[in-house]
Parts: C-alpha cells; sequence; structure tokens
C-alpha cells in the first residue's frame, strides 16, 4: 500500500488539506486520472476529510481502469488486506498483474508473494521467481530479499548460496533489516561465505538496530553464550528484552531461563515465571513444558496439577519429549488426570522415540517388571539399550543385570561386564560393586583382586556398605593389596554402621592385629569420617 509520506503541507492547518482535497476532488470528477489516484489517497489516509477506505476504493479504481499504474497496485493491496472491499486475493492479483506489466516494482514484488504463496493464483514457484526477479532488477529490496531466499533454500531455481549472498548485499546494503539478518545468518554459518563471526555480528546489529526482532534474538545468543565474542550476560539480557517486549517467543523464554538461574541478574522466579508464562501462550514448547515443571512442582506458584497437566499437554502435542515424559509421569500417579497407566506409557513411548534417556529407561523398567505392560524382557533389554548407548548409566547398569541374570533373555557374561564398567565409570555406586564382585570372583573376568579392590574402594567411597565389608575383608586377608589391619578395622566398622551387621563378627580379628595405639588411631579415623 502507498503510505502517506510526510511533505511542507504537514506543517499547514487543516484547512490547506481541506483546500488542497477540494482541488483535487475537482479534478477528479473531470476524470483526471493522477487526480483520482490522489484523491483515493486522501481518502485513505484522512488528508482533508475524514478516512474512508470506501472511497478511497471508488478512486482508486477510475485511475485504475484508466491505466495508472500506482491506482492498479493500490486497489490490489486494498482487495489484498480487504480494506474498504471484500477481501479477493484473485482481484488484487489481477491489479497487480496490470501494474507489474508496466514496470511497477512493489506490484511486481506483491505479485511474487501470491504466486509464492498460492493466493488468487496458482502456486507457482517459477512465476513467484519471475516477478521477484523483475522487482529485484529494478532495486527493489523486498524482491532482493525473497529472491536471495528462493536461492538459499532451491526453492524454485538450483540451490545457490553465492547468488543468495549477492541478492541478499543488495537489499542489506539498501538498509533492508530481514536481508541484513540473512546476510549474517550465512556468515555465522558459512554459507556462500568464508565464516566470519564479526560479519555476522555487523549485520545482524544493522538489522537489530532497526528492531528486528530475530536479529536481535541471535544478537543476544551470541553474547549469552560468548560463541566467537567475549560473553555478556548484560548485552545478552538487553537485547532479548528488546526482542521479548516485540512478542519473540524465544527471547522471552531465554529471559526465564536467565531469571530463573540468576544468571546476570538476581534470581527471580516471578520474573521467570512471567517471561515462560509470554512464550508459552504464544505456543513455545521449552517455555509451556518450565510452566508446567512450576505448577507440577508447586515453584513460584500454588502447586496446581490440572494446570500442570494443561501445558505439559500443550507442549507435548507439539512434540516436545520432555513435557510428553512429564505428562506420562502425571497419568502414572493421578496427579491432575484419572491414573491410565496405558495413557503414561503412551506418552513414554512418544518421548523415548525421541531419545528422551528418561522415557527409554523408564519402559525398559515397565517391560522389566511387567507394570502396565506383558512382561518382555527383550523389549525392556531393547529399551535400556537406546538410553545406554547415550550413557544414561542407570541404563547401563540395568542392562547388565539383565545380562548378568542366568534366567533371562540373554545372558552374557562378557555383556554385562561392559555395561556396568561404563556403568561404574561414572560413579554408579551398584554397578562399581558387581564389577568388583565379579573381579572378586572370577565370573566372566579373570580373577583379579586389585581390581577387585579399585571398584569396591570406588564404590565403599559412596557409602555401599556390601563393597566396604568386602574391602575390609580384602585389606584383612591381604587380597589385592598389602595386609592393612588398621584399614580393615576402618572400613568393616563404617559397614557394620552402616546396617551390615556380619561385619561386626570380623571386627575382633582386625582389632586384635593392632596395639591400642594404632586401634585408637583407627577409632579416631573412623569418627572424623562423614555420616
Amino acid at each position: 500500500m502507498t503510505k502517506y509520506s510526510p511533505n511542507e503541507a504537514d506543517a499547514n492547518n487543516g484547512s490547506t488539506y481541506t483546500a488542497e482535497f477540494l482541488r483535487v476532488k475537482g479534478l477528479a470528477e473531470r476524470g483526471v486520472a493522477n487526480a483520482q489516484h490522489s484523491l483515493g489517497f486522501m481518502y485513505f489516509n484522512g488528508q482533508g476529510v475524514a478516512q474512508s477506505y470506501e472511497l478511497a476504493v471508488v478512486w482508486y479504481r477510475q485511475a485504475a481502469q484508466a491505466g495508472l499504474e500506482h491506482a492498479q497496485y493500490n486497489l490490489g493491496v486494498m482487495y489484498q488486506k480487504g480494506q474498504g472491499v471484500e477481501q479477493n486475493f484473485e482481484e488484487a492479483a489481477a491489479w497487480y498483474r496490470l501494474a507489474a506489466e508496466q514496470g511497477y516494482a512493489a506490484a511486481q514484488y506483491n505479485l511474487g508473494w501470491l504466486y509464492a504463496k498460492g493466493q488468487g493464483v496458482p502456486n507457482d514457484t517459477l512465476q513467484a521467481m519471475h516477478w521477484f526477479s523483475k522487482a529485484a532488477e529494478q532495486g527493489d529490496a523486498g524482491a532482493q530479499n525473497n529472491l536471495g531466499m528462493m536461492y538459499d533454500t532451491g526453492k524454485g531455481v538450483p540451490q545457490d548460496f553465492k547468488q543468495a549472498i549477492f541478492w541478499y548485499r543488495k537489499a542489506a546494503e539498501q538498509g533492508y533489516a530481514r536481508a541484513q539478518f540473512n546476510l549474517g545468518l550465512r556468515y555465522d554459518n558459512g554459507q556462500g561465505v568464508p565464516q566470519d563471526v564479526g560479519q555476522a555480528m555487523s549485520w545482524y546489529r544493522k538489522a537489530a538496530d532497526q528492531g528486528y526482532a530475530p536479529a536481535q534474538f541471535n544478537l543476544a545468543l551470541r553474547f549469552d553464550k560468548g560463541d566467537g565474542i567475549a560473553q555478556d550476560s548484560q548485552k545478552a539480557i538487553l537485547w532479548y528484552r528488546r526482542a521479548a517486549e516485540q512478542d519473540h517467543a524465544s527471547s522471552q523464554f531465554n529471559l526465564g531461563l536467565i531469571y530463573d538461574n540468576g544468571q546476570g541478574v538476581p534470581r527471580d522466579e516471578q520474573k521467570a515465571l512471567d517471561w515462560y508464562r509470554k512464550a508459552a501462550e504464544q505456543g513455545h514448547a521449552a517455555a509451556q513444558n518450565n510452566l508446567g515443571l512450576r505448577y507440577d512442582h508447586g515453584q513460584g506458584v500454588e502447586q496446581d496439577y490440572e494446570q500442570a497437566q494443561f501445558w505439559y499437554r500443550k507442549a507435548a502435542e507439539q512434540g516436545f519429549p520432555g513435557a510428553q515424559y512429564h505428562l506420562g509421569l502425571l497419568y502414572d500417579a493421578g496427579h491432575g488426570v484419572v491414573v491410565d497407566h496405558q495413557e503414561a506409557i503412551f506418552w513414554y513411548r512418544k518421548a523415548a522415540d525421541q531419545g528422551h534417556l528418561r522415557a527409554q529407561f523408564d519402559l525398559g523398567l515397565r517391560y522389566e517388571t511387567g507394570r502396565g505392560v506383558p512382561q518382555d524382557y527383550r523389549k525392556a533389554m531393547g529399551w535400556y539399550r537406546r538410553a545406554a548407548e547415550q550413557d544414561y548409566v542407570a541404563a547401563q547398569y540395568s542392562l547388565g543385570l539383565l545380562h548378568d541374570n542366568d534366567e533371562g533373555p540373554q545372558p552374557d557374561c562378557a555383556q554385562a561386564n561392559h555395561w556396568y564398567r561404563k556403568a561404574a565409570e561414572q560413579g554408579h555406586t551398584q554397578a562399581q560393586f558387581a564389577l568388583g564382585l565379579r573381579y572378586d570372583n572370577g565370573m566372566g573376568v579373570p580373577q583379579d583382586y586389585a581390581q577387585a579392590h579399585h571398584w569396591y574402594l570406588q564404590a565403599a567411597s559412596q557409602g555401599h556398605t556390601r563393597a566396604q565389608f568386602n574391602l575390609g575383608l580384602m585389606f584383612l586377608a591381604g587380597q589385592g593389596v598389602r595386609a592393612d589391619a588398621a584399614q580393615a578395622w576402618m572400613w568393616l566398622t563404617m559397614a557394620e554402621r552402616g546396617g551390615y551387621q556380619t561385619a561386626a563378627r570380623y571386627l575382633p580379628n582386625a582389632a586384635s592385629r593392632m596395639d591400642p595405639v594404632q586401634l585408637a588411631q583407627a577409632r579416631e579415623r573412623v569418627e572424623m569420617l562423614p555420616g
């Protein structure tokens, strides 16, 4: 739509506008096409007369029918937007075409958009390309940007990043914010140009300074992560806020995270909640999930399972795996919904199929125990394996246990040891003990007391009482380690205090091998230990 541009008459009073309106109206009524167009413009903007889209259409039409391309274009816009007439894309396309064929760049651009969207004309990328090219060659920045996007995505033309860059730059150098952003992206990703963070930031900044929210978000993201530039939380917050205030959902979500974690600002649960809600109400799935978590756990709000279920479902139906898993938990527990284990499994599976580790593990546990599904060890192993191969430690241990079970579907000492080790190396106490036990007894591995001692020590140091007991016996017998009665007494005492009463039977033996001074020192060391 042609937009009113301030001119010298703006400084004059209303009588000047009225006089001009009367002059133009007289010419228009005598059939002067330019005056008809100007009169339509006056009605559209309420310049010298009460604003009326309907009368604007009347006069634009008369000028358009006389062949005036500006009027044809403006009439097309009125039909496209439904201003003063019922919205009609076919009519819009017809008027745009008349102006476009006269070389009017803005009409060529708009006609290209209609072909690109299939509005009022068949969806036709070749025709869209044709009209965008016509307008772009006349210097229309929007058309240049769209032409760049078509080369960028290979839509209607062979993908060509260099041509995309060429057209983006043409538009960007005219100050077209979206092209500046797109050019920044290309420098960011090194597509069509050498990767250059400095250039990316420069183009993002140009677009951001014009208020283009996606550029503000990308600028904020760079400062937030310190990716290729110095990390600066304050600048990140500044640009996130500018975009967030334009309802940019990802910026609102990230501001929520910043206030949630107290990153560069005092931690503020209420502000975090407010930004999550703004993003969630725009359909941002991660924000919906986080809002669900707040209601689920009563964090910053009164606990409300129905609200938790509402927001989890919003995100889950968009395919957000964390929300799918949490929705499953609500169905399992009957929080905010009627208990329904089948529905819980449905959502666990949705999340698990997307790689959600806890959902994969929980599905494995379901099939292992037969809770809500027929017991099926092979399916249990399948789900455990998917999580275990992503280093989910609980799944690695559970997979080791299933392979360790002689009555299981696939007893395999080597596989049991493999998965125990994977979990043990991540600090899983039970896996460390299991691995120690296997080396101690030569189960699927050559007997190796030194390795047994190593893994018992790892588990014992984390409070595993059986490992403490076995470690005490090794120090007592000198297996895999030099015999040391004081160490034996210390570990046996810790096992007993932890509830493993068998250890008490061996304490007198250890004590008898120490003199009173050594025993006192051992007792002092135990008393100093935590717990």
